[in-house]
């Protein structure tokens, strides 16, 4: 019998298999947490099912996240970027992601890492993905999410609003939204 697992990830099998491993994990490696910056900024506008299905494209096009190496992009990079359709071809994305890389360098030297900085817009355990019932809306944005978006905006990182960030809180387990009859709940939490 197939486990209880959260409604959005029934659509497809990459879906199931993000959910099963890896959202809502609490993730502490630098390197996959850039991956995530990129990715759920990509993301905006369009399905997490289209970036999952992307994935590895972007690891490929973006040098496994190494954010040292993104940092470094040209213009001639770019160009090759634009022209890959293993990745979203935005022009503003990319464009982000290279900024990104640059500001994620920049925290990483004041903070010692950017695990010690985002981890600081956690929220506490008592409010920590506070859902009880299955199907309860999940909120788009949350005080947290606000504060840590302002907070990257003013560190010159881009396609970080409210909502992205909340995402990004939720992909790298800084909050626990699965649903209270999904497995992996329970799971996590221990």
């Amino acid at each position: 019998m197939e486990p209880t697992r959260c409604h959005w990830a029934l659509r497809s099998a990459e879906e199931i298999a993000y959910h099963d491993a890896e959202w809502g994990v609490p993730l502490h490696d630098d390197r996959r947490l850039f991956e995530f910056v990129i990715l759920e900024g990509a993301q905006a506008g369009l399905s997490w099912t289209t970036i999952i299905r992307k994935r590895e494209a972007y690891r490929r096009a973006f040098d496994r996240f190494d954010p040292k190496k993104v940092a470094r992009y040209d213009a001639r990079r770019v160009r090759g970027l634009m022209a890959d359709a293993g990745i979203v071809r935005n022009r503003l994305k990319i464009a982000a992601a290279i900024g990104n890389a640059k500001a994620f360098l920049a925290v990483q030297k004041e903070f010692g890492s950017f695990d010690a900085y985002v981890w600081r817009f956690a929220p506490g355990k008592a409010t920590a993905g506070a859902r009880r019932r299955p199907g309860e809306k999940v909120p788009a944005t949350t005080p947290e999410s606000d504060a840590l978006s302002v907070d990257l905006k003013a560190r010159g990182f881009r396609f970080v609003g409210s909502t992205i960030c909340y995402a990004f809180m939720q992909a790298v387990g800084m909050v626990n939204d699965h649903a209270s009859d999904c497995f992996r709940r329970g799971e996590i939490a221990s």
